[in-house]
């Protein structure tokens, strides 16, 4: 089947269970079809198919039937951060030229380009016009464009991922065979759907006929605990800052016990080892899925099997089912075990492309294979360590090194939540390293910086010791929870 909502319904669209199970949001798998049909029907027999349609919203029931629908419709979905600013906004809608949105009425956004703004109120009036004929809707081809997710690009501007029904299938599929997800699964999101690891829940959790509870709420800690138990949720999935501020900032999350939490999976940068080992330590009975992807790749590329996490600790695993992972040199060879390359990936789940963008495309794009960017080495067992980014080493009198190093070893005294390493201006070495740090709440009395430089003295070659120590209060995260990157 080429449309990815007939994909994800496809076993559950007669469901009497539950689809989203908490707060007023409550729908049935049956009941998100039928609405979903029915707007799709209007969507297309109001737009036509093809058209990009902007979707800004909170997770919520809103932000699932529009979704859904735009996608059965043949058009194409924008996903957008609630909290954009008002010039990325006005940009997207120029560059998809899009004249259609829907948009919580929670939420002000405005644009003169758009002339049809949908909200929850408007959705009684939109479905009473449909004719709920699904044999009406056209086909769409494997190949068209499903959605087109924008990430922070390089030049200040937004990038549009353009991702295809075939991605969204594939990578799904992928998803659901190493998580081994069935109908009984259920999903606490703490993510937000217009980010491609948060829409990853819903995809998989459609598929398989489970449920999600949606929580938009990440500071409260209070109401991850309880809906976790409440809601009996046997998955948990975040980014590292979700899993530094439950273990550290936390006084009770380790000593808690939640029955029917199967597992957790991690992605979204890079969590320090230490932060496994002491969730892993605290909870062995849950099992820990470390998985590492792109929104270039529709969401994953790979994971660590739980078995041997211990084993491969900092390591981000192999590539998942139906992809393939390489790290390849400069010449484009694979490397050895040991050496340094960068990470490419192949399969169904790749990008078409950015989106009006051939130039950053080809550049990204390589024979099929995604350039990810990341640097990495192998094992003698083939498991991938990423070092960094390409544009993320810092030169200190001429030597390269990893940021990612030296914030592990910082990591290991066990007051400290969070830590950057930064580089900054040296008029000797050209430039020098900076650790920026969080303590957690009850210990910023207990370590200095002269604790903490002793610490890297005793763990860190001299010229890997940064020279600047700087103490910060709260740990910034952006609106999909990851870490915002310190200012130097």
């Amino acid at each position: 089947m080429d449309n990815a909502f007939d994909y994800f319904f496809k076993e559950s669209q007669k469901s009497n269970n539950a689809f989203i199970v908490n707060t007023k949001d409550e729908i049935t798998f049956i009941q998100l079809y039928q609405k979903c049909v029915s707007l799709a029907c209007l969507l297309q027999k109001k737009y036509g198919s093809g058209k990009r349609i902007l979707l800004i919203s909170h997770n919520n029931l809103f932000f699932v039937t529009s979704y859904l629908a735009i996608l059965k419709s043949g058009n194409i979905v924008v996903p957008v951060n609630p909290d954009i600013d008002q010039k990325n906004l006005d940009f997207i809608i120029s560059h998809c030229e899009a004249s259609v949105a829907f948009i919580s009425k929670i939420i002000k956004k405005a644009s003169s380009e758009l002339t049809d703004i949908h909200n929850e109120d408007s959705f009684d009036t939109l479905l009473s016009a449909s004719d709920h004929d699904e044999k009406s809707i056209l086909c769409v081809r494997h190949e068209d464009t499903a959605e087109i997710i924008f990430t922070s690009g390089s030049t200040g501007l937004p990038k549009g991922v353009e991702l295809s029904h075939k991605n969204l299938i594939a990578n799904t599929s992928s998803i659901i065979k190493y998580l081994h997800l069935t109908a009984n699964d259920r999903m606490l999101v703490v993510l937000p759907f217009y980010y491609c690891y948060g829409l990853s829940l819903l995809h998989t959790h459609l598929r398989v006929g489970g449920s999600l509870v949606l929580n938009n709420s990440f500071i409260f800690i209070g109401g991850i605990f309880r809906d976790l138990n409440l809601y009996q949720c046997t998955g948990f999935a975040g980014v590292p800052s979700h899993f530094q501020i439950l273990i550290r900032k936390s006084k009770s999350f380790i000593t808690m016990v939640f029955p029917a939490l199967r597992y957790v999976t991690q992605a979204g940068g890079k969590l320090p080892s230490v932060f496994i080992q002491e969730f892993v330590n605290a909870f062995p009975q849950i099992t820990f899925f470390v998985m590492y992807g792109q929104t270039e790749a529709t969401a994953r590329l790979s994971f660590l099997p739980p078995d041997i996490l211990n084993k491969k600790v900092g390591s981000i695993g192999r590539g998942i089912p139906e992809v393939t992972l390489r790290v390849v040199n400069e010449a484009g060879d694979d490397i050895k075990p040991g050496e340094v390359g960068e990470i490419i990936a192949i399969g169904d789940n790749i990008m078409k492309g950015y989106f009006k963008d051939e130039l950053l495309t080809s550049e990204t794009i390589k024979e099929g294979y995604l350039y990810t960017g990341d640097l990495a080495t192998i094992d003698d067992d083939g498991y991938i360590f990423i070092s960094s980014r390409k544009k993320d080493f810092i030169k200190v009198g001429g030597k390269r090194i990893s940021p990612k190093e030296i914030e592990e070893i910082i990591l290991l005294m066990p007051e400290i939540v969070d830590c950057t390493v930064v580089g900054i201006n040296d008029d000797l070495l050209g430039e020098a390293m900076k650790a920026i740090v969080i303590l957690a709440d009850d210990k910023k009395s207990d370590v200095t910086v002269k604790d903490i430089m002793m610490h890297c003295q005793k763990n860190l070659p001299l010229y890997k010791v940064p020279t600047h120590i700087e103490f910060e209060n709260a740990l910034k995260v952006n609106a999909t929870g990851k870490k915002t990157k310190a200012e130097s």
